[in-house]
């Protein structure tokens, strides 16, 4: 429940803090998803990789109780936005084969879970970097094109909504967990991952993207496996179930540079309009009260 709950909110925000009219009126023309798990509906089931979703128990939740490739019991933030923008009722990945040219042309997610800013995130997990994301989002342009025509394809591609969610990997997975990057200080590795995020940014921007919306990285020590982690590793959270302090406070750290940075691409790229995705705030509110969400012992 607190996973559908954390996924129906990202969407609420948003719907709030971007300009999306009432479906009567429309002008989002698409939803193009890039990053994570977080926003993979499936194209990792077509790797060879152990982060898959596409097997019970994935999926409870979701319309004929199917696991789809999903991270979730059910939808995914962006399927909620699409059908919201009236769209369609779930973004589909771009590596379904069931994905036409025509399908492209209301959105898709590129999305690989496992994967990150930091390409040896997704080199180790065997999943699709942002790097090759974008390659495959360049290779669907060509696929529009070809049923749309090029003014079309330019037209549907500035009035889309690009969703980026990336991150929790890079520091999960390769600061806190391979000796490889402790090379880097906690700022030092942020401000890599922030280069490689503005590098991603700017290339979208060069093919076309004008409305972004930019996640940020959650209390990263409150998600169970560093919550584990931390209850048998030699600290002071030693046999305790409780959030890695220092770890929220990186994230805290990170999201503030990124918001910084985000500024800074606002008045730096012409014509684009990007916000920044508090996730942080709402899931640590539900940590700290979770009966406000209706989450209990037996949820």
């Amino acid at each position: 429940m607190g996973s559908h709950r954390y996924l129906l909110f990202f969407s609420v925000v948003a719907l709030l803090f971007l300009p999306i009219p009432t479906a009567a009126n429309p002008n989002i023309t698409a939803v193009f998803a890039f990053g994570d798990s977080i926003l993979d509906a499936g194209n990792n089931n077509r790797l060879p990789t152990i982060f898959r979703s596409n097997h019970p128990p994935y999926g409870l939740d979701f319309p004929g109780r199917v696991p789809t490739g999903r991270f979730s019991n059910g939808k995914l933030a962006t399927d909620f936005v699409v059908s919201q923008l009236s769209l369609k009722q779930l973004l589909p990945a771009y590596l379904d084969p069931a994905l036409t040219n025509k399908d492209l042309l209301t959105g898709a997610t590129f999305a690989s879970a496992g994967s990150g800013l930091d390409d040896l995130t997704a080199r180790e997990a065997g999943v699709l970097s942002l790097n090759t994301q974008l390659r495959y989002f360049q290779q669907a342009l060509q696929r529009m094109r070809r049923v749309a025509g090029r003014a079309e394809t330019g037209r549907v591609v500035e009035n889309a909504l690009f969703m980026v969610g990336v991150g929790t990997n890079d520091m999960t997975y390769n600061f806190y967990g391979l000796p490889l990057r402790r090379m880097y200080s906690v700022s030092g590795y942020h401000d890599l991952l922030l280069r490689n995020l503005e590098s991603v940014i700017w290339r979208l921007h060069s093919m076309g993207a004008r409305k972004l919306a930019v996640m940020g990285l959650p209390p990263i020590g409150c998600l169970p496996a560093q919550v584990t982690l931390g209850s048998v590793l030699p600290s002071f959270h030693m046999l305790k179930r409780v959030c890695v302090n220092q770890q929220n406070s990186d994230s805290q750290a990170y999201n503030a540079k990124l918001q910084a940075l985000i500024s800074r691409l606002q008045t730096t790229l012409q014509g684009v309009r990007i916000v920044y995705v508090d996730v942080y705030t709402p899931i640590m509110d539900m940590i700290m009260r979770p009966a406000a969400f209706g989450v209990g012992e037996n949820s």
